[in-house]
């Protein structure tokens, strides 16, 4: 297997992977279990879709399994004591205004593999992220997505820690 390179992450992102572990080993495991147990008791087992469909989430769950125990060990998680109050870095809540439609908008800055743009969570290695990394309140920050050109221009409103 390759060597996996380290993947800066919050605390909080840490611990909900550590949570998912241990319900895909324990709970989920068994769930799937019994499921295949149940499918069994269907007959013929080349033409049973239960048990098709029971094996296929065993092996899904058993691929996650293996991938968060992966990035469990190459866990490197961001510790918010050396951060420095006001400026922004992973663990970050930040507003800032839109300086192109005045719009207002609160991010907050995760490890890679935490992002969810649909709660507003960025990664510190996406374009938006890594403009923001370093910038106090007041400060302005213009840049590109280049994989869409969507070009943006923020002004910090706002740095906070949870």
């Amino acid at each position: 297997m390759a060597i996996e390179k380290k993947k800066t992450m919050t605390q909080e992102g840490y611990d909900e992977l550590v949570r998912e572990l241990r319900w895909r080993e324990g709970e989920e495991r068994e769930r799937i279990k019994n499921d295949i147990v149940v499918a069994r008791g269907f007959g013929d087992l080349s033409e049973n879709a239960e048990y098709d469909a029971a094996r296929n989430a065993q092996a899904e769950n058993e691929a996650r399994i293996l991938q968060l125990k992966a990035d469990i060990e190459n866990a490197e998680v961001h510790d918010a004591s050396k951060s420095v109050r006001g400026v922004i870095d992973i663990g970050s809540t930040v507003k800032v205004i839109d300086e192109n439609d005045g719009s207002e908008v609160t991010f907050r800055i995760v490890g890679s593999n935490e992002a969810d743009i649909i709660n507003n969570k960025i990664s510190d290695l996406s374009p938006v992220g890594k403009a923001l990394i370093g910038h106090r309140k007041g400060d302005a920050i213009k840049g590109m997505v280049e994989a869409s050109g969507f070009n943006f221009a923020y002004r910090v409103l706002e740095v906070t820690r949870d």
